[in-house]
């Protein structure tokens, strides 16, 4: 998920070429099936929910929620054309009812309070402060009263092991970015953006760093 403008968008590995390569970096470097699937059993999904992947890139923790809840409506929304289009075929290929939708994630075209779930893996360490704030107001607007957000994201590094590791995400993705989340600061924002039961659920130790789960509930 990237910037505010097209033009300047961030893509996940941060240059278009690489997106092709990102389902299989993720795989080989971070657990990635491992602490998505907590992130999908975290968010408790039920029957009837309507729920949203926000910055679901190539639709791996898409296609998990529509495994885990196939009574669920669930949508993907991103900016990246390439990855959407990479998406698509995966969906197509798992036979799945998944709606995608390409947009930035402050400028998602649903109405307000239409969600019961929001998730989120791996974006908001490629926004700015500014932007990590207009995503989550943006999805406070869009759960309905006593949904929940959910996302998985880098967070405060556990140790100066950590600490270092994350220095190689922080060169890839910019320091600008990234900072906020290596310095703990994710889940000021979320509680400023108006939810409430703000938690920092579970930490992973991975070779680039601290992954940390997040869970908050809309009032």
């Amino acid at each position: 998920m990237g910037p505010a403008t097209q033009s300047s968008y961030v893509t996940a590995l941060r240059f278009p070429f690489l997106t092709r390569f990102y389902d299989c970096v993720l795989a080989a470097t971070i657990k990635e099936e491992k602490f998505k699937q907590l992130l999908v059993e975290q968010s408790s999904i039920q029957p009837g929910h309507r729920v949203l992947d926000v910055g679901c890139g190539t639709a791996t923790l898409t296609l998990m929620l529509a495994r885990h809840a196939p009574q669920a409506e669930v949508f993907g929304l991103d900016g990246d054309a390439d990855a959407l289009a990479i998406a698509r075929k995966k969906i197509a290929d798992a036979g799945a009812q998944v709606t995608l939708v390409q947009a930035l994630a402050f400028e998602a075209p649903f109405e307000a309070g239409s969600f019961d779930r929001i998730v989120s893996s791996l974006v908001f360490h490629h926004l700015t402060r500014e932007q990590k704030k207009q995503t989550l107001d943006k999805c406070r607007e869009l759960l309905s009263k006593g949904g929940e957000l959910h996302i998985a994201d880098w967070g405060r590094a556990q140790n100066l092991l950590m600490r270092t590791a994350f220095l190689g995400v922080q060169l890839l993705d910019g320091f600008e970015t990234t900072t906020d989340n290596v310095r703990g600061v994710l889940p000021r924002l979320i509680e400023q953006a108006g939810f409430e039961s703000v938690q920092e659920t579970r930490r992973e130790a991975t070779i680039f760093g601290t992954l940390s789960l997040y869970r908050a509930v809309a009032p």
